[in-house]
């Protein structure tokens, strides 16, 4: 398989998302997360809508932020995403935020389960072997 490699996503920072400072708020850090990762589903040729119609569903388990430097309005962030783990059940995100001078104002990690509408763990190997190859497959390559 070709090495998959992931454009930023990039947002630009809006007026609503800082605070009386002109400061990016930090719980926006967190949606752009969140915008990244259905970004990269997106690239990934998974989008997670189609994940969704599938019956499928992947809550954030767990989530953390690093702030470096503040971002504010009308900075462009690039936000880059990279699979840290993933054994099927778990998968683990981590994220680097940067501005227009490449410099890094926000590092953050996200891992996510996979459950079906009723609450219960989907075996991702049977239910989207495709997607779960995808994922090994960039895991591995990470690894190397």
């Amino acid at each position: 398989m070709d090495a998959f490699r992931m454009k930023p996503c990039l947002h630009k920072v809006q007026y609503y998302e800082t605070d009386m400072m002109g400061v990016t708020h930090h719980a926006n850090y967190i949606r752009w997360m969140e915008e990244a990762r259905i970004d990269f589903m997106d690239q990934l040729g998974f989008p997670y809508r189609a994940m969704e119609a599938k019956g499928v569903l992947s809550p954030v388990k767990d989530i953390s932020c690093s702030y470096k430097r503040p971002s504010t309005f009308g900075d462009t962030i690039a936000i880059s995403v990279s699979v840290e783990s993933f054994n099927g059940i778990v998968m683990a995100i981590r994220y680097e935020m940067k501005n227009e001078q490449d410099e890094t104002v926000c590092t953050a990690r996200s891992e996510h389960v996979f459950l079906n509408r009723d609450g219960h763990f989907v075996r991702l190997k049977r239910e989207m072997p495709d997607f779960c190859a995808a994922v090994e497959a960039i895991v591995e390559e990470r690894n190397e």
